[in-house]
């Protein structure tokens, strides 16, 4: 599988739902079972609640742990990237497959839109360390 931008985060970005600079962003991690398709998840998967098989294990706290996001126009390549910052769960015995990164409203998961998903390719394995997850970057490019 493949690491992809969810289809609702286009549609956020196009109409002003979102702002990369000022919204409080949420990285959780899964398990290798979600999505069961890319195609499927990426279509049609919109909100948080919608995420399967979110990981459990020790340092780890269900929904994920807050991630800062730097924003960086570079006119001489013509293109923008969107950086979302390393995540770190030190002290933590964990396996985990995947990364979601959403909108964190603050409430119901239903109301928390999803941005992207990022496959590391395999299982990543923590036993008593830190599991680090490192910056993700959403490149638009103007060619």
């Amino acid at each position: 599988m493949a690491s992809f931008i969810f289809n609702r985060m286009l549609e956020l970005w196009a109409r002003g739902g979102i702002d990369f600079d000022t919204d409080t962003f949420k990285r959780s991690l899964h398990a290798a079972a979600y999505p069961a398709s890319d195609a499927t998840a990426k279509d049609t998967h919109d909100f948080f609640d919608d995420v399967t098989n979110e990981i459990t294990g020790t340092g780890y706290t269900a929904g994920g742990t807050a991630t800062s996001v730097t924003v960086t126009l570079d006119t001489a390549n013509d293109r923008l990237d969107i950086a979302f910052a390393q995540t770190t769960w030190p002290s933590s015995t964990l396996t985990a497959r995947k990364s979601v990164v959403r909108k964190a409203r603050g409430g119901a998961a239903s109301a928390d839109e999803l941005i992207f998903l990022n496959d590391f390719g395999a299982d990543v394995v923590t036993s008593a360390g830190t599991f680090t997850h490192n910056a993700d970057t959403v490149r638009i490019t103007n060619t």
